[in-house]
């Protein structure tokens, strides 16, 4: 089991940052690959990023490609996600979330705990 906190979500402004970290408790962080996916009102929980467990390969989704950026620190079981230049599309409840795959991932049904989110709001 890993238990998965989201930290960091709020209100910003449109073309404003905020960084947000995801804390893994239970089994040994480094041995999962990890992703981030965000869910609007009314739309389908969406992929945002990925990371290998060593941290040394990521995959972001083209919509925040440039503009996110996805990092871990495996010493400290934590996960980040580095937001810049956010717009009011951006919105959603962010999740992190633990996969035992071996390649990174897209697929939300690969991942095997999840958090229960954070919350992000970009005012125009």
């Amino acid at each position: 089991q890993v238990q998965l906190v989201e930290f960091g979500g709020g209100l910003v402004q449109t073309g404003g940052s905020l960084r947000l970290s995801c804390a893994a408790s239970g089994r040994a962080f480094s041995n999962y690959m990890m992703g981030w996916f965000r869910q609007a009102p009314g739309k389908e929980r969406q992929f945002v990023a990925a990371i290998s467990r060593s941290g040394s390969t990521t995959s972001h989704a083209d919509s925040v490609k440039g503009r996110f950026t996805i990092s871990r620190d495996n010493a400290k079981n934590t996960l980040f996600l580095q937001m810049n230049s956010l717009n009011p599309e951006d919105t959603a409840v962010y999740y992190c979330a633990a996969s035992s795959s071996v390649v990174i991932t897209a697929n939300s049904g690969r991942y095997d705990y999840w958090g229960q989110g954070t919350q992000v709001t970009v005012s125009s």
